[in-house]
């Protein structure tokens, strides 16, 4: 019994060094790393941000350069407000833009920043006023089986003082020989 017992203990011990080991992994390269370095703070605001929260990224061209550290809601608009931290180094020109983007039908979201053309670089603590909120695909398909519905006659459907198909016009059963 004593045998018995040990060899389980073992066993226990081997799953859950696997496990942790696992967990280590996913945690070191995940990508989810806060940023480090010299990080520029940049606030932008949106009608909807489904799906986002803090920790999201920040990319410009695919590539992460920061991360979206709080959200809010602006009591006078009640609109969202994102506050991002981005590489430093990034010089933003002021009329750049930011969107909310998803990595794919089931994926998570990220705010895609796209840089504009202006002279003016977006300083430390500023705004991005043009914005791009969350597209939510569930209205999206409710939209689309809504217009395919919508425009299509019903075939069952009868006219009031119509015969059933297949019955003879007046509603009297047909007379039998």
């Amino acid at each position: 019994m004593k045998g018995r017992s040990i060899a389980e203990v073992l066993a226990g011990a081997v799953v859950l060094l696997v496990a942790c080991s696992f967990l280590a992994y996913a945690v070191t390269n995940s990508g989810r790393s806060s940023f480090s370095g010299p990080a520029l703070t940049l606030t932008a605001k949106f009608d909807r941000i489904d799906g986002l929260a803090p920790g999201a990224d920040v990319r410009v061209a695919g590539v992460k350069v920061g991360s979206v550290v709080d959200q809010r809601i602006d009591p006078q608009t009640f609109l969202a407000v994102l506050t991002m931290r981005i590489d430093a180094s990034l010089r933003m020109p002021s009329d750049s833009s930011a969107e909310i983007a998803s990595e794919g039908l089931l994926g998570g979201r990220f705010v895609s920043l796209v840089p504009g053309g202006s002279e003016r670089i977006l300083a430390d603590g500023g705004e991005i006023t043009i914005t791009q909120s969350a597209i939510s695909l569930e209205s999206l398909l409710g939209r689309f089986i809504f217009s395919m519905t919508e425009g299509q006659p019903n075939r069952n459907a009868q006219t009031p003082g119509s015969a059933p198909a297949g019955a003879p016009a007046g509603g009297q059963a047909p007379a039998r020989p």
